[in-house]
């Protein structure tokens, strides 16, 4: 996971978490980002309280415009990042997880 408050949020919400990934050891780069989102249908790009959202398959961003949107700092996948069915949660906001999480 790798952010407390996600790490809050998720347990608050009572959501199983079936797989982490320790982000300082596992990196995902600009090059990683079409086979990691290979099945998404859709990718939820959160900061704070804004958040922007891809429809993967009826109107898929540009490869610039997705790493833009996912891709912090380092140049590697921002944490937490989580995959809820076909949908993916990039970064934590509120809002968001709630959206997609129902909680």
């Amino acid at each position: 996971m790798g952010c407390k408050k996600s790490d809050a949020f998720l347990e608050a919400s009572g959501a199983t978490v079936r797989e982490t990934v320790d982000a300082r050891k596992v990196r995902y780069g600009k090059a990683d980002l079409k086979k990691f989102f290979a099945d998404a249908s859709k990718i939820v790009a959160a900061r704070g309280a804004k958040s922007v959202v891809f429809d993967m398959k009826k109107d898929p961003p540009s490869p610039a415009e997705l790493a833009k949107a996912v891709l912090g700092p380092s140049g590697n996948l921002r944490a937490p990042t989580l995959k809820v069915g076909k949908t993916y949660l990039v970064g934590f906001g509120a809002p968001a997880f709630e959206d997609v999480l129902g909680a």
